[in-house]
């Protein structure tokens, strides 16, 4: 069941959280992992992290969707993203699709709390290099659990949690009645459901084991009286025929 917030204290009409498009990093850890190697290849931060050619069509495919008639989902009346280069530079891009087909998207805000989950000192490294190089963290990692475990100068979920019942406190209060998108991470999807729906861990592993946030998905809660509701969640089909060219 989800969490009721009363009508007092305001409520968006419908929240969209969507995640960035496909990005170097999504490609450069999967590519590691069948290769067998421990290191992605990707240097820098993770804020600095950019989008593919395919992830680049992506965010336009969602512009152009939100375009369409009828869109994909009722245009957004409030835009806040993560201020990570992927996630900023999809909405530029998907506002930009939009605009071509004649639709004017709100100008994005960014927030802080919305940003990917943060690995301290593990920042860019796979997991496989991280259980070569710290195999006292890895041990850690599997004493505690994937929700519990805190890296060295990073995040747990409960920590992400945190920060967003924070945001989505701001966007009730701010922007009631207002339709919302949100443009981050996966992280941020999956920790939106739990906050919004009181999901356990156990609920969140099995979304996890359904094969993660696809990139450019949409989840959509929509306003059922005094809380918000489930309405979608990893919808793709404005991505069927998307290619990098």
């Amino acid at each position: 069941m989800g969490v009721g917030v009363g009508v007092d204290d305001g409520l968006v009409a419908e929240l969209t959280a969507v995640r960035h498009g496909q990005s170097v990093a999504n490609v450069a850890f999967v590519a590691a992992r069948a290769a067998g190697r421990i290191d992605a290849g990707v240097t820098g931060r993770d804020a600095d992290v950019e989008l593919t050619a395919l992830g680049v069509a992506q965010a336009a495919a969602l512009g152009r969707a939100l375009a369409a008639d009828p869109p994909i989902v009722r245009p957004p009346e409030v835009v806040v993203c993560s201020p990570y280069l992927r996630a900023r530079r999809t909405y530029a891009i998907a506002a930009e699709a939009a605009a071509a087909a004649g639709l004017a998207l709100p100008a994005p805000t960014f927030d802080d709390r919305l940003v990917d989950r943060l690995m301290g000192r593990f920042e860019l490294m796979t997991r496989a290099a991280i259980d070569a190089r710290f195999p006292a963290e890895a041990e850690r990692r599997r004493t505690v659990g994937q929700w519990d475990y805190r890296p060295p100068g990073g995040e747990n979920f409960a920590d992400i949690a945190l920060r967003l019942g924070s945001l989505l406190a701001d966007l009730n209060r701010e922007h009631a009645d207002r339709r919302v998108l949100v443009v981050a991470h996966d992280a941020v999807v999956v920790m939106l459901r739990q906050l919004i729906e009181d999901l356990s861990n156990d609920e969140l592993g099995r979304i996890a084991a359904e094969g993660g946030i696809r990139n450019a998905g949409i989840t959509r809660f929509s306003r059922d009286g005094d809380r918000l509701v489930l309405a979608e969640f990893n919808t793709d089909t404005h991505l069927v025929e998307v290619r990098a060219d």
